[in-house]
């Protein structure tokens, strides 16, 4: 792991720790997983939200104002909008998705979930997600939670994180796979 992305994942981790551990207090952590998803969310759809989260040039007052006003637009828990608007003002923005990403792994392991990063080429159905999650509980032996990514470049098939495990039933791999086999051949 590259310096900056452990010293961002060290920063978003103690971040992630300090908010869930309040809300945990509080008895909100069902909606802190709601509130996380919607960040979540919000900041997959908008560029504008990520571009103003990793901008060096915009003000610690100009981004807490940002983030505080998408907080309240999102009807964030009180604990995560205070939250990442002390991120903001100690110029930590940069690190809430890797935030939002322990957040979401710390609410799992607290309900006794696992995440399963899945990437696909075109996006699940909700028939297909639920058919995926029973198979990768009745695997693993514990409630699975899927994060869902489309990317366009594999094709066809998917690819599963769970932990440090990894499938890879893509096209693209099977392709790139075929590829290296001919090199040895000819």
């Amino acid at each position: 792991m590259s310096e900056p992305a452990s010293i961002s994942s060290g920063i978003a981790e103690r971040y992630a720790t300090a908010i869930f551990e309040i809300a945990q207090e509080s008895k909100e952590l069902a909606k802190l997983e709601s509130s996380v998803d919607h960040l979540a969310e919000a900041l997959d759809a908008s560029s504008d939200l990520r571009d103003m989260i990793a901008s060096p040039i915009i003000s610690r007052t100009d981004q807490e104002k940002a983030i505080s006003a998408v907080a309240d637009h999102l009807k964030l828990t009180p604990s995560l909008s205070r939250g990442i608007a002390l991120m903001a003002q100690k110029r930590r923005l940069f690190a809430l998705p890797q935030a939002i990403a322990a957040l979401r792994a710390m609410i799992a392991d607290h309900k006794g979930e696992v995440q399963a990063e899945v990437t696909t080429a075109k996006a699940l159905t909700k028939t297909q997600a639920d058919k995926l999650a029973a198979t990768l509980k009745s695997n693993i032996g514990k409630d699975v939670k899927i994060n869902a990514t489309v990317d366009e470049s594999l094709i066809g098939g998917l690819i599963v994180k769970v932990g440090s495990k990894m499938i890879d039933t893509s096209i693209r791999s099977k392709l790139a796979s075929l590829q290296n086999s001919m090199k040895e051949v000819g």
